[in-house]
């Protein structure tokens, strides 16, 4: 499947819940958050057919999200049910690590193939200031459970942010002995993300050769993405940068975003899209379900505008809204 820019589209991540185990400052609100109905959200059996849908138009991966997807009960199910899709290379899980290690084998039974963990900080202290929640022990044991398995693709996803400048180099050392990606991501101006202080690739870039020496580019790993990749001499493991502001990856990007009310997002900037719940609800064929995703994708954006001045269609909700 091709946008209006001749963009090949093949990767849909799937928001499956707003909730989330931690209160990340740039991601929710300290308290206060309305949460959705369960109602509201798409059921598994919904996300199957509209999966179905996009398998058909040509996706082959497909990336589980929030809020944090482990808090919403029997994920291996639906897991199952995306292997179960003709044609799917890999499914994978965006996740805050924190419920991760007593599920993991029932996912991987079921077929996951690769887990990105987001984490900021190495610091206990540090850890409950950004992400209002005592539960540095927990993330880190399901990192530990991640790089136990083998034949799991792991990154790790710390998003530099100013307070947290002294462990960006002890982070990036957990790639030195280790199979694992450790990537960069820079703080989009999205919802709370725009009113907090961000850190460029470059200001990353020159704290980790301070401390390693030169970074060599290299093979990004499975499923990279727009990521760009590099290593310390020595490194069993990867750096990675996404820096969606300071490095417009536009031109490449591949993927749409499916949130949790079944709306489908084609760039995460904008607001734009097409309601697949209602359409779906309201009796929609597989058929009927194809066309509306295909013209969604002709009407993909060319590109974000993040660092200008804001539009009317700008996003409005916060990351764990939709999924980002």
């Amino acid at each position: 499947m091709t946008d209006g820019y001749g963009r090949v589209i093949d990767y849909l991540r799937i928001s499956v819940t707003d909730r989330c185990s931690l209160r990340c400052r740039y991601c929710m609100p300290p308290d206060g958050v309305d949460w959705l109905s369960h109602g509201d959200l798409l059921t598994y059996e919904e996300i199957l057919t509209l999966c179905s849908a996009f398998c058909v138009l040509g996706f082959r991966r497909f990336r589980l999200t929030g809020g944090e997807p482990l808090v919403r009960r029997g994920l291996s199910h639906l897991v199952a049910g995306l292997r179960a899709l003709p044609e799917v290379s890999s499914i994978s899980l965006t996740t805050n690590g924190v419920d991760l290690a007593p599920q993991l084998p029932s996912l991987l039974d079921a077929g996951l193939t690769a887990v990105n963990l987001s984490l900021d900080t190495l610091d206990r202290a540090q850890y409950a200031a950004i992400t209002r929640r005592d539960l540095l022990p927990q993330a880190l044991e399901g990192l530990h459970a991640a790089l136990s398995t083998p034949n799991l693709t792991v990154k790790l996803n710390c998003v530099p942010m100013g307070e947290n400048d002294d462990q960006l180099v002890p982070l990036a050392a957990l790639a030195k002995d280790r199979p694992l990606s450790v990537r960069f991501i820079e703080l989009m101006p999205i919802g709370l993300g725009g009113s907090l202080p961000r850190r460029t690739e470059e200001e990353v870039r020159a704290r980790l050769e301070a401390a390693f020496g030169p970074l060599l580019s290299c093979a990004p790993p499975p499923g990279a993405g727009p990521g760009r990749y590099c290593a310390p001499a020595g490194f069993r493991g990867k750096i990675g940068f996404i820096s969606a502001v300071s490095h417009q990856f536009c031109a490449s990007c591949n993927r749409v975003r499916l949130t949790a009310t079944g709306f489908l997002k084609t760039c995460l900037q904008y607001d734009t899209g097409v309601d697949l719940r209602a359409l779906l609800r309201g009796g929609a064929t597989q058929s009927e379900l194809q066309a509306a995703i295909a013209g969604a994708l002709a009407r993909k954006p060319l590109q974000h505008h993040f660092g200008t001045a804001a539009r009317p269609n700008d996003e409005s909700h916060n990351m764990h809204q939709i999924g980002g």
